[in-house]
């Protein structure tokens, strides 16, 4: 049987007051009447600060305990800490840090869940970018065996793409080992004074070829003339300005325009890569530092590269202490922009 807080308070008031009239009736002089006005005033007093004892401070909390868990079950994690130091009765603050505490757990398991389906799509991914290149080298030997070998132009065509799969292959490997090297913090960052301008003006020389082939123009804009000095690693940094560089020519339109930009400001030299292209959808915006992404498979396939730049140029910047940011206009072009520490 359950017994509810007033049957209780009503049990413990009648134990009470029977218990202090029993000690009343030892004590000399003392009426009837007196006896009848303890024994309703005890009862009285007792029952309502019983009641409210075990209303308020226990039951009320008990029931808003299985209200948290029932919050807790629909993951509804609105709570603030303030709330938790501010209140005074125990048993409210041990349901908030139930709450907090319980909503804490859930979070970590919601982001070893989402971990564990990474691992799952990388390693997914991961087969698909080395089965390409190794099924279309094997399929070229293997050829070259069974007897193509004899045909010199057969042999010289087919050698020439089995070494440019297992170049794809390097590269992917290459680009796999640095990214794991970045993520873990074995890569140590060399700062030093670096001209970045200096850096794109060569990194425009050697990407001239595939410029020249989409008749892009590559241009620069800073605000004042000369060398631009920053504090960062020279050689990661050029990694970086390559890929963003190298993206905005190919995924650009023919004819189009690659534009750097360096804007100075008190601390900062704000850099920033941009083209004419088609643009990046919004609903990809969010995805495309991701390892293996690309916004258009099949195009993206037919351009080269491994799906792994961006996710290095976000985790280079990350040991620069900076943050990449996009933004794309589809039709209008697509802005990448950083920021590294000035050095005069």
């Amino acid at each position: 049987m359950s017994l509810s807080p007033r049957i209780i308070a009503l049990l413990l008031a009648c134990l009470i007051s029977a218990l202090t009239v029993a000690f009343l009736t030892f004590v000399e002089g003392v009426t009837l009447n007196m006896i009848f006005v303890v024994a309703v005033s005890s009862f009285a007093i007792s029952f309502f600060l019983v009641l409210y004892a075990i209303e308020l401070l226990v039951y009320r909390e008990v029931n808003k305990m299985y209200k948290t868990i029932h919050k807790l079950k629909i993951r509804d994690f609105a709570i603030s800490r303030k709330s938790i130091i501010k209140n005074t009765n125990p048993f409210k603050k041990l349901n908030d840090e139930i709450f907090v505490y319980v909503a804490r757990k859930q979070k970590e398991i919601d982001e070893l869940k989402r971990l564990e389906q990474f691992r799952r799509e990388f390693l997914a991914d991961v087969s698909h970018e080395l089965k390409t290149p190794i099924f279309a080298a094997q399929g070229f030997i293997h050829t070259l065996i069974d007897g193509a070998i004899d045909d010199d132009k057969v042999r010289d065509k087919f050698l020439n793409k089995a070494a440019k799969s297992l170049d794809g292959l390097d590269a992917l490997v290459k680009d796999l080992v640095a990214l794991s090297q970045l993520e873990t913090g074995e890569v140590k960052m060399n700062f030093e004074r670096v001209d970045i301008r200096g850096i794109t003006e060569d990194i425009y020389e050697q990407l001239e070829k595939i410029a020249h082939s989409k008749h892009a123009t590559l241009r620069i804009k800073a605000d004042r003339p000369g060398p631009i000095w920053v504090k960062a690693d020279a050689q990661r940094i050029a990694q970086v300005m390559t890929n963003l560089i190298e993206n905005a020519i190919k995924y650009g339109n023919e004819n189009g325009r690659v534009l750097v930009t360096f804007e100075e400001d008190r601390k900062h030299w704000s850099i920033s890569v941009r083209d004419d292209g088609p643009g990046i959808p919004p609903e990809h915006l969010s995805r495309i530092f991701e390892r293996f992404y690309r916004v258009e498979k099949s195009r993206s396939k037919d351009r080269g590269g491994t799906g792994l730049g961006l996710a290095i140029v976000k985790h280079i910047l990350n040991a620069h202490k900076s943050k990449v940011t996009v933004m794309s206009k589809l039709e209008k072009g697509t802005t990448f922009r950083f920021k590294l520490d000035r050095i005069d």
